[in-house]
C-alpha cells in the first residue's frame, strides 16, 4: 500500500490522502500510523481517497474507526450515537472519496455509511469540510 498526502484549501485546510492497494491485515498499521502523524501534527479535517484501493478487509475497517474516534473525540459520544441512529450523524472532520464498488459494499455492510460521509466528486468532498 502507498500513501501520498496532499493539502488543499477550502473553507478550513483539508489533508487529503490518496491511498492505492488494498487496506488489510499487513497494511492498516501503516495506514494508522500515517493518520496518527498527521493527526499529531494539527490536522483536523481528513478525506481518504480511496480510488485506488481494490480490497479493504476488517482491520482496515478497523483502521478507519480509530481514525474517526482520534478527529471526533471532541464529541459527545451519546449525542454522536443518538445521531447516528437518526441518520443525522456524519464526521465533520473525516471523509472518503471514491471508494471502489468493492470497497463501497464493505463500507455499507459494516455500516460505514451511517457516521461517514462518502463522496464521488474531490471538489465537492474537500468543499464540505468546515
Amino acid at each position: 500500500m502507498e500513501i501520498t498526502v496532499a493539502q488543499e484549501q477550502a473553507r478550513v485546510p483539508v489533508t487529503v490522502f490518496h491511498i492505492e492497494g488494498s487496506v488489510d491485515g499487513a497494511s492498516y498499521e501503516q495506514l494508522q500510523t500515517r493518520a496518527q502523524e498527521a493527526v499529531n501534527a494539527g490536522t483536523r479535517d481528513l478525506l481518504f481517497d480511496l480510488s485506488a484501493v481494490p480490497y479493504m478487509s476488517s482491520a482496515g475497517l478497523r483502521a478507519l474507526n480509530s481514525i474517526y474516534n482520534w478527529l471526533n473525540k471532541d464529541a459527545s459520544p451519546e449525542q454522536t450515537r443518538e445521531g447516528v441512529r437518526a441518520g443525522t450523524f456524519k464526521s465533520p472532520h473525516f471523509k472518503l472519496l471514491n471508494p471502489t464498488p468493492r470497497v463501497l459494499q464493505v463500507l455499507q455492510m459494516a455500516g460505514y455509511d451511517m457516521f461517514l460521509e462518502i463522496h464521488h466528486d474531490r471538489k465537492q468532498a474537500v468543499n464540505s469540510f468546515g
